[in-house]
């Protein structure tokens, strides 16, 4: 199989408005959450049928807080590839993602930049072949 990318480490404030936000805004599924001990859990969310995932880490200390949201210092940090862009702009919107901007038509793709539930800056792109 080679090499992929399979966690993407996210720091949230809470475990369960994450798991909200992701599963409930964005459609994602909820692959694990299972306790570690101390107050921590191992929650893996990732869109229906994909590799890769999110691990959402609860933040810890004053550092971690201060990272929630911004941990790609305002640039559009994720990436939601999709190949039916307007169908899950338009369910995205009625279930209350905040989009920062109207959708656009670039030379490599459709794409929309939105914020997470905690300011997490998204782009949903669907590329062009």
């Amino acid at each position: 199989m080679g090499q992929h990318l399979g966690l993407v480490s996210l720091v949230v404030p809470d475990y369960d408005q994450a798991i909200a936000w992701y599963c409930q805004q964005l459609g994602f599924e909820l692959v694990d959450d299972s306790p570690q001990g101390d107050d921590k859990r191992w929650v893996v969310v990732r869109p229906q049928g994909a590799q890769t995932g999110l691990l959402l880490a609860k933040a810890k200390g004053e550092r971690q807080q201060e990272a929630v949201g911004n941990q790609c210092g305002g640039r559009v940090f994720l990436f939601l590839n999709t190949d039916r862009f307007w169908a899950d702009y338009e369910r995205m919107k009625a279930a209350g993602v905040h989009f920062v901007e109207a959708p656009r038509d670039e030379p490599y793709g459709l794409v929309v930049v939105f914020e997470d539930a905690f300011g997490n800056r998204w782009d949903l792109i669907q590329h062009k072949d």
